[in-house]
């Protein structure tokens, strides 16, 4: 069964695109058949997989056109063999219009029907969403298996994660119920201040049962990665290695938490 993953919260620099980004290459590298689906019309996640930042090479052949056609296959890059993207450009921005005005079904299954006729082939899908609540995102749960809470070390992500909490419940029981969260991830920790650590504590203490035990920690080789990119990157073996123990925990949840 394929797994479908979106790393989602309502809040901006949390490091989503760069952990659904790194969480895919990862996995294509350990032989799975991977596709990554950028849901955020700023199509960071786009930029950093093809390590092209002109947006406009994708113009016309993303997940928009996938979604207005039910049928992803016409759109995928591939990116290498078990790599593949759904991109993204600015024209996604456009989802509200296109959904309320031409779309003939539930608005909130378009990209599920889109990704129908792919899904089979991979082992894993990766979605990444955008930083607010939108058609994007619930879009994106609505065809996902789990979902991943991003948890950056700040007040005002503390205060998103029982908000975004309540909209995977409000999907699940109403429109997918397959969906699970697999767990909280904390990232862009700074281990040199106090108030970073605290929040590592205090989310882990309001929901112990739920945060990783990885936590991803700021570290410059990381930052660097969308700079020298996912392939033949000197700096591989450091910028993975957060990444590589969370992506342990992810498959162990995943597959604990899928259903038969």
């Amino acid at each position: 069964m394929t797994k479908t993953i979106t790393f989602g919260i309502q809040k901006g620099g949390v490091g989503k695109t760069l952990s659904s980004g790194v969480t895919a290459f990862l996995l294509a590298q350990e032989g799975n058949r991977v596709l990554c689906v950028d849901m955020d019309s700023q199509g960071n996640l786009t930029q950093f997989i093809s390590g092209n930042d002109d947006l406009t090479d994708f113009e016309n052949e993303t997940v928009l056109e996938a979604m207005k056609d039910q049928d992803a296959r016409a759109y995928i890059k591939v990116i290498n063999e078990n790599l593949h993207l759904l991109p993204a450009d600015d024209y996604l921005a456009t989802i509200g219009q296109f959904l309320y005005q031409e779309f003939d079904g539930n608005r909130s299954l378009a990209l599920d029907g889109a990704l129908s006729t792919v899904r089979n082939y991979y082992d894993y899908i990766i979605i990444d969403t955008p930083p607010a609540l939108s058609e994007q995102t619930i879009n994106a749960l609505c065809t996902s298996t789990h979902v991943v809470i991003m948890f950056e070390t700040s007040k005002f992500c503390f205060s998103a994660v029982p908000r975004f909490i309540e909209t995977v419940a409000t999907t699940k029981s109403r429109l997918n119920p397959d969906l699970e969260i697999v767990g909280i991830l904390r990232t862009l920790a700074d281990a040199k201040r106090i108030d970073s650590q605290a929040m590592i504590q205090m989310i882990e203490d309001e929901y112990p049962e739920q945060v990783f035990e990885t936590v991803i920690h700021r570290r410059a080789t990381t930052g660097r990665l969308p700079i020298y990119g996912l392939i033949e990157n000197p700096e591989a073996k450091q910028a993975f290695e957060f990444h590589k123990r969370f992506l342990k925990e992810l498959k162990e949840r995943v597959h604990s938490k899928t259903r038969s």
